[in-house]
Formats: C-alpha cells, sequence, structure tokens
C-alpha cells in the first residue's frame, strides 16, 4: 500500500489556549511517538506570509505525519487522543491526506517520504530547509519578494509557511492544481532567483524537496475547504 502523509492544521483563539499550543510542541512529543503505525512526525509552528517568514504566527500550529497507508491515517488522526486533544482545543482545523510522488534531500537526518509513481491530480509541494546561521540576513532578504509572488498567483490553492525552529528551520507548503501551474511559478521570477543563489552560495545545511499529489482531506481553513480552490482555479485560469 502507498505510504501516506499528513499534514493537519490548528488554529487556536485566545491567549490561554495559544499558550497551550506553543507548550504542546514539547508536552506532545512523548504521546505523538506512541501512536500506533506512526513512522515520521514533526510538530511545527507557523509564521506570517505565504512561504518562508520570520514572523510568528502565535495562533496556527501543525503536525506532520507519515503512516503506511491512506486508511490507518485517517483512522490515527480521527481517534487518536493527541489529534482529538489539538481538536478540541482548537477554533478551527484542517487536514490534508497526501501522497509522496518524489522526495530528494533529508529531514532531520531522514529520509521520510516513499514516492510513488502516480501523475495525476492536484499537486502539493513542500521544501524543508535548515538555514545556515552565518547567511540569515541574505536568505531573508529575499523572501519578501517571493512571498509576494505566491500570494497573488492565482493558481495555489493553498500556502503557507511552518517550522520547528524560527528563522532557521524552514517549511513551505503549497496546493496547486497541475504540474504546469507549480513549476511555472518555480522557474519564473524571485522563486528562480534564489534557487540559483541557494546552489552558487550553498544557503541550506540541510534540505528537502518534496512533492505529492493531494488525496483528500477533512475539516476547514478560513471556513471552507482549501481544495474547494482548485475547482475555481481550474474552471477559470485566466
Amino acid at each position: 500500500m502507498p505510504q501516506t502523509v499528513t499534514l493537519s492544521f490548528f488554529r487556536f483563539a485566545g491567549p490561554i489556549a495559544r499558550m497551550w499550543a506553543f507548550a504542546m510542541m514539547g508536552f506532545a512529543r512523548r504521546p505523538m511517538a506512541r501512536i500506533p503505525d506512526i513512522g515520521f512526525w514533526k510538530l511545527c509552528g507557523s509564521g506570517k506570509g505565504e512561504g518562508f517568514t520570520p514572523r510568528i504566527a502565535p495562533d496556527v500550529f501543525a503536525i506532520l505525519a507519515t503512516w503506511p497507508d491512506a486508511q490507518t491515517a485517517h483512522e490515527r488522526v480521527a481517534a487518536t487522543p493527541i489529534y482529538q486533544r489539538y481538536r478540541a482545543e482548537s477554533v478551527e482545523n484542517w487536514t490534508v491526506f497526501l501522497t509522496p510522488t518524489s522526495a530528494r534531500g533529508d529531514w532531520s537526518g531522514e529520509k521520510p517520504f516513499l514516492p510513488q509513481q502516480i501523475n495525476s491530480g492536484p499537486l502539493a509541494a513542500l521544501t524543508r530547509a535548515t538555514i545556515k546561521p552565518g547567511i540569515l540576513s541574505r536568505f531573508w532578504a529575499r523572501v519578501p519578494d517571493i512571498s509576494a509572488m505566491i500570494g497573488t498567483d492565482r493558481n495555489v490553492a493553498f500556502k503557507i509557511g511552518i517550522g520547528e525552529v524560527p528563522m532557521l528551520h524552514q517549511v513551505t507548503f503549497s496546493i496547486w492544481p497541475s504540474q504546469a501551474a507549480m513549476d511555472a511559478f518555480a522557474r519564473t521570477g524571485p522563486h528562480a532567483q534564489a534557487i540559483k543563489a541557494v546552489r552558487q552560495e550553498g544557503w541550506f545545511k540541510e534540505e528537502l524537496y518534496a512533492r505529492f499529489v493531494v488525496q483528500s482531506d477533512i475539516g476547514t481553513w478560513g471556513g471552507t475547504s482549501p481544495l474547494a480552490n482548485l475547482t475555481r482555479s481550474e474552471l477559470d485560469p485566466a
């Protein structure tokens, strides 16, 4: 059975709930490690903006996890106490279920995703990087242009920046209607220039680039499913 990856987002309202979510970045590690069938997993905070960002968003947190198959993923996300607690404490939550189709690089010294040969359906892209401390100023000087570019791209159905450690360990995640739309963004403008600089100047101590086919989702984000934006993008591409 193909590996399934879940990325769950939780929005918290008010200082008490937000403090709880921040504390769970440490306290949730033990219950996460004890979930049956879970593989690689990470607890993440989020940033303000459309991708890599140094500004912390105190109300949004995320859980990434890998599972042996889709049925197990759905069952564990629905019934595991730690996921249930996160949903109970949050005012909104959304989980997207993904099948990895390509992966290059490492995350904390591991290769977490097991790609499958699937080339149809909406796509998601995930980039994770550990930024070298010595180039932080140069790296963050590039980010505003990239964030502005992806924020105005009408094809992107969902985008967010999350991370394990502010400034240093960063993740971007986005969903697109097609490979062509994703490639058009990645290979032009500030994003393409940043990729060139990464290669020439060696910005990252560790990096991972992965793509996925979107299986399904549960919950809402901003009052609706972000996957609804895919239909609008495909029907009105101009």
